[in-house]
């Protein structure tokens, strides 16, 4: 069996959907390339167009050129997602600098538990657990159906964080395209 050989996948051609996202993918590589390169001349150029393409070829022959390898129509809500996110680690850095600081006892009590989720989509599932662990204070685990394990630095912070509303705006997000 050759490299490109996939039985479950025969070579086709890229139709509907995976046309569409395929063409994002390339347009979004060739905007990484032209600011990370510097260099517009037509060979610089031209490589790019022929790297992008490249790639495009081999993650559509790896069938990774879907909806959720590029999710395209997260951005317009990711707009109003990441100020709120942003927001969220700065308080939480405040939060654990306070509490690491303290002269006296520092207020830790160190808690690992379960919190539900309502994404639907693996996508949204890790969008919302890799929030969870960018908020100093709190990490994420594993994730397992519709629950993922977090560890918290204190008994607040991982009651603040079953509260849900990171939840809830996680699945606000990930509703965009539904």
């Amino acid at each position: 069996m050759g490299l490109f050989d996939r039985p479950d996948q025969p070579w086709r051609a890229p139709r509907g959907e995976s046309a569409v996202c395929g063409v994002a993918l390339f347009v979004v590589l060739m905007a990484v390339w032209l600011l990370n390169s510097g260099h517009y001349t037509t060979l610089m150029v031209g490589f790019g167009v022929a790297s992008s393409l490249f790639v495009v070829f081999l993650s559509w022959r790896m069938g990774i050129v879907d909806r959720e390898g590029l999710p395209v129509r997260l951005l317009p809500r990711a707009v109003l997602y990441a100020p709120w996110l942003f927001k969220e680690i700065f308080k939480a850095n405040v939060d654990v600098a306070r509490r690491i600081l303290t002269l006296y006892e520092p207020n830790i009590s160190p808690r690992l538990f379960d919190t539900g989720v309502t994404q639907k989509s693996d996508l949204g599932r890790v969008i919302y657990a890799n929030s969870i662990t960018l908020t100093p204070g709190t990490v994420s685990i594993g994730v397992r159906g519709s629950y993922i394990m977090v560890h918290a630095i204190a008994e607040e912070v991982a009651d603040d964080l079953q509260e849900g509303k990171m939840d809830r705006r996680v699945t606000w997000l990930e509703g965009a395209g539904s």
